[in-house]
């Protein structure tokens, strides 16, 4: 067993002393800790001409029971005075608050911080999609090198496991639609203009927005995770050994299947959202379920099916980019996972509201308003 450093109180010629001997080490010195700090106003000297060695924790116990004491330190041999007298340097110049910058350069320094991550992230963003169409030109090339069985299953994944939730969201969506826009429109006797309302907000703008938004959510966020995790525990870097291709094997499957899903999905959500504003007009507005579908027909232009149906595919592959793109950054530690998932999701959805405000302003300018 270590010999463990040790105190004893002495005192001569009216001196009262505290003697130290053993080696006042980390692993040896941590006993004397309270010791030292009890022994407050009671001493005049620190006695160390039996202890030894030292190391800098050793020298720093020392050092402070001598200076919370005003007392004097003898019997010091060469290692320990060096030591001692770099801690006593450390403890003059070391400063008790961190650094505050004035308001000035923080708001300065985190703009130029965020604008070359912005120009970095430029870079990147062009470098993985030049890397996607490298992997698509190669399973062009070589079809049997695509992942039938990745993109199935990727598509029970994004479509199938989530028309529960996308369903729930789209009925509920319909029925608050309904319910305000018939409160304000019965306000000028035109509460029968609700059918229009739903019709064309439903299939034009909400049903295929939200559901962009709920897959962003649910699977974006997943994309991220699942590939985040593969790059942080090597997987990734074990394709390449081998000779597969990660883009190819993890990116494009998903891509393609939230852009093949995206349109099923968003005719879902507007169809469970039409049959959530006709609950309301039945039980609201004294409007018949069946004929409140019927007029739907007639009301609702065919081309608001087709701008609905047009996004969609869009919104898919810009949630499937944002997801896979940062999963493709993660490094360094598991943290990386959960913020580049944080980041997939807020971008996602943020460039997809951004592109719908675009298609809105494209499809008033060609006439389909």
């Amino acid at each position: 067993m270590e010999e463990q450093a040790q105190l004893r109180l002495e005192e001569a010629d009216g001196v009262r002393r505290a003697v130290l001997s053993g080696p006042m080490l980390v692993s040896t010195a941590g006993a004397l800790d309270p010791q030292l700090r009890s022994l407050s106003d009671e001493i005049a000297e620190v006695d160390i001409s039996q202890a030894g060695p030292f190391d800098t924790v050793g020298a720093w116990l020392v050092f402070r029971v001598a200076k919370e004491n005003a007392a004097r330190i003898v019997g010091a041999s060469e290692q320990a005075e060096i030591l001692l007298a770099a801690v006593r340097q450390c403890e003059s110049t070391a400063s008790i608050s961190p650094e505050c910058p004035p308001p000035i350069r923080r708001v300065l320094e985190s703009l130029g911080d965020k604008t070359i991550d912005l120009f970095n992230g430029f870079g990147r963003n062009i470098g993985f999609l030049g890397a996607l169409l490298v992997a698509f030109g190669g399973i062009l090339l070589h079809p049997r090198r695509f992942r039938m069985k990745a993109l199935v299953r990727q598509m029970e994944q994004v479509g199938v496991s989530s028309l529960p939730i996308i369903g729930l969201m789209s009925f509920l969506i319909g029925i608050v639609i309904a319910q305000q826009g018939a409160v304000q429109l019965q306000q000028f006797g035109a509460e029968t203009l609700t059918v229009n309302l739903v019709g064309r907000i439903t299939l034009r703008e909400l049903g295929v927005l939200m559901t962009a938004i709920m897959v962003a959510g649910r699977s974006g966020s997943a994309f991220a995770a699942q590939i985040g995790t593969m790059r942080l525990t090597e997987e990734i870097d074990a394709m390449r050994t081998i000779g597969v291709s990660p883009v190819e094997a993890l990116v494009v499957p998903r891509i393609l299947a939230a852009v093949l899903m995206m349109p099923l999905l968003g005719f879902f959500s507007s169809v469970v959202a039409i049959i959530g504003g006709a609950v309301i007009g039945d039980v609201m507005l004294d409007i018949p379920f069946w004929t409140f579908l019927a007029r739907i027909q007639e009301v609702v232009p065919t081309y608001d099916f087709y701008v609905g149906m047009v996004k969609a595919p869009v919104f898919g592959l810009i949630v499937a980019l944002s997801g896979c793109y940062q999963g493709m950054q993660v490094k360094g530690n598991a943290e990386e996972v959960g913020l580049r998932t944080t980041k997939a999701v807020v971008q996602a959805i943020f460039a997809v509201i951004v592109v719908d405000a675009f298609f809105a302003v494209f499809f008033t300018e060609i006439g389909w308003a």
